[in-house]
């Protein structure tokens, strides 16, 4: 991949086979961005995995940094109300089904009660294409719709080890306070770890990296607990 004349100036401001703390890898993704938008700082996690293992789970971190998500409820009855009272931008069964096999799309998460899931599914190859599928998994099928929807309006986000064992996710923004940038990855980076498989050998963690959307990547110690210690 070829890159511009500002990416090629970047990389020469520090050295990119230095692990550095997590303080001083924030500090440098902050100096380093060159782009004229707030660009989205990134994290990932380079996992020791075996074959077709994988980590995947949900998180909510201490610092929001994104707006606010539309949140879209599959339910019926007492469900469906609470969903309404809760804060959901759209709530309904098969009015919704309809209107999505229809080619609407306009929310950013879809929730639903275990007892939908037999209607849902059949919007499988939509919704599985653009990762709005409800999940047990990422606890979007769920009859716990009041909780579902203020854990997402916090910023619950899902991760997951892709193919090659790499987590990535977005922690903060350039504007953002170092401070609170280092508490959420230092949260992510806690909350991987815990899922460490029981027969991993050696490390579970292999390296740590940071950049922003165009700029470099910055590698971090493991060492450090991110915790300013």
């Amino acid at each position: 991949m070829k890159h511009g004349k500002k990416y090629q100036e970047s990389i020469k401001k520090f050295d990119k086979q230095v692990l550095y703390p997590y303080e001083k890898a924030i500090q440098l993704v902050k100096e380093l961005a060159y782009a004229k938008f707030d660009e989205t700082l990134e994290l990932s996690i380079h996992l020791n995995l075996k074959k077709n293992a994988s980590v995947r789970d949900t998180l909510v971190m201490p610092h929001q940094f994104t707006k606010e998500k539309k949140i879209l409820v599959f339910a019926k009855g007492e469900k469906a109300t609470e969903a309404s009272e809760a804060g959901a931008a759209f709530v309904g069964d098969d009015d919704l089904i309809e209107k999505i096999k229809g080619g609407w799309l306009d929310f950013d998460v879809a929730v639903a009660t275990p007892d939908m899931m037999k209607d849902v599914g059949r919007l499988g190859q939509i919704l599985g294409r653009r990762g709005l599928m409800p999940n047990p998994k990422t606890q979007t099928v769920t009859f716990n719709i009041k909780e579902a929807i203020a854990e997402l309006k916090k910023g619950r986000v899902e991760y997951r080890a892709d193919k090659t064992g790499i987590v990535h996710l977005p922690v903060g923004k350039i504007s953002m306070e170092p401070e609170k940038v280092l508490e959420n990855v230092s949260a992510v980076v806690s909350e991987v770890e815990k899922k460490r498989p029981q027969d991993t050998k050696g490390d579970f963690v292999l390296s740590i990296g940071l950049s922003s959307t165009m700029g470099p990547g910055v590698k971090v110690s493991i060492k450090d607990t991110g915790k300013g210690e």
